[in-house]
């Protein structure tokens, strides 16, 4: 079965830095483009940052210089760093695979970020 299983959420303060992995299995790792989703309440959810295969990568703006996302085929892992947080950070962050030449998408079951003073 499929499993993308994120992890590294928690409780940090303004200014301060979470890495979020999210480890996939059930899927050929290398054609999928991973990404991060994050979900706020009462929002909707938002595409944060992606890595296609190609290594690619997009951003949303209002995380452009101080979040990085990148991926290791070997581990099937995709990574989240996320520096200078904001409280505004703070949601729930989804993994995602998509592959839209299979018309696939797999999404995990998500981690909290709380971004609190």
């Amino acid at each position: 079965q499929v499993q993308l299983v994120e992890s590294g959420g928690g409780l940090v303060q303004p200014g301060g830095s979470l890495r979020l992995s999210c480890a996939a299995s059930g899927i050929v790792f290398t054609i999928y483009t991973m990404g991060w989703y994050r979900q706020a309440p009462g929002k909707q959810r938002e595409l944060v940052a992606d890595i296609a295969s190609s290594r690619n990568t997009y951003y949303v703006d209002s995380v452009k210089g101080r979040f990085t996302i990148w991926r290791d085929n070997a581990k099937n892992t995709v990574y989240l760093q996320m520096n200078s947080l904001k409280p505004e950070d703070t949601a729930v962050y989804y993994c995602n695979a998509a592959n839209t030449q299979l018309h696939t998408v797999h999404w995990g079951q998500g981690t909290q970020v709380t971004v609190s003073s």
